[in-house]
């Protein structure tokens, strides 16, 4: 039986136990769930083989089997598989709060002019034990700007906002973070940071998202354009918002312009727009 690897956690040595009968494996297992404790932890098709996507700084993670210093599991947000570092991921502990900025810094005390430990980017997960003036404690005891998270029950409005939040950031293959992200992560980290679901590769988002518009609706505010390989946010009129590998960062582009270049370099018509 075929199935879709990026999304089902088995690896031809080891299957969830939840896909027994649905996919052969040699051994079925429970797993345990874990959590990432770096920035973010790419996520690789193989042991020290190529990103394909990342987990953020809290984010669960069900590991499976761990070989050759990495754990091969699934992602819990969106069903993403592969392998991540060993070291980069630890037992999954509760989560109060989530970071609602782009980036924010961690001190160690509730002080700016602390030089900071480490950055944490929009959409990490964490736990927060109290407040101290402006700044909320983390578990580790460190700190964060109060201002920079949001409780997990609370969500943003506007996806096309949130995507505005990485305008400028470096195009990255597989990246989802203000450090670098590619037009699927974007895409992504902006329907997240709404409470809304969205897998993580744009012909999966082509192929789940919204109603598909005719030629004759003109695109709106928040429509998705798709290409094969690619995808960019509608902003206004003949306008997207995407990252793009040609700019290599998330740059504001006429949705004309767009369409001419990319089928001028070989990336073919649009395949698809779409209303959320």
């Amino acid at each position: 039986m075929s199935f879709e690897r990026r999304i089902t956690p088995a690896n031809g040595r080891v299957a969830a136990s939840f896909l027994k009968g649905q996919v052969e494996a040699p051994r079925y297992v429970d797993g345990d769930m874990m959590q990432c404790v770096a920035a973010a932890a790419d996520i690789l098709d193989a042991p020290g083989g190529a990103t394909t996507s990342q987990l953020l700084y809290g984010a669960t993670f069900l590991g499976l089997e761990t070989l050759e210093g990495y754990v091969f599991g699934q992602c819990i947000r969106d069903g993403y598989c592969g392998y991540v570092r060993a070291d980069l991921v630890a037992p999954a502990e509760e989560v109060t709060h989530w970071v609602a900025a782009p980036q924010t810094h961690i001190y160690p005390g509730p002080d700016m002019k602390l030089n900071a430990k480490g950055a944490l980017y929009f959409g990490s997960e964490v736990a927060i034990t109290g407040e101290e003036g402006d700044w909320s404690r983390l578990a580790s005891g460190d700190y964060v700007p109060t201002g920079h998270v949001l409780p997990m029950s609370q969500r943003l409005a506007d996806p096309v906002d949130v995507a505005d939040l990485f305008l400028g950031t470096p195009y990255l293959w597989g990246g989802g973070t203000r450090y670098g992200v590619d037009c699927s992560g974007l895409v992504q980290a902006a329907w997240h940071g709404c409470g809304l679901d969205c897998p993580r590769d744009s012909d999966m988002q082509e192929a789940e998202i919204g109603r598909t518009l005719s030629e004759s609706d003109a695109p709106e505010r928040g429509d998705l354009v798709f290409w094969k390989g690619h995808v960019g946010i509608v902003t206004g009129p003949n306008r997207l918002l995407h990252a793009n590998a040609h700019h290599m960062s998330v740059v504001y582009e006429p949705l004309d312009d767009a369409i001419t270049r990319i089928a001028g370099a070989g990336g073919g018509p649009v395949t698809r727009t779409a209303r959320p």
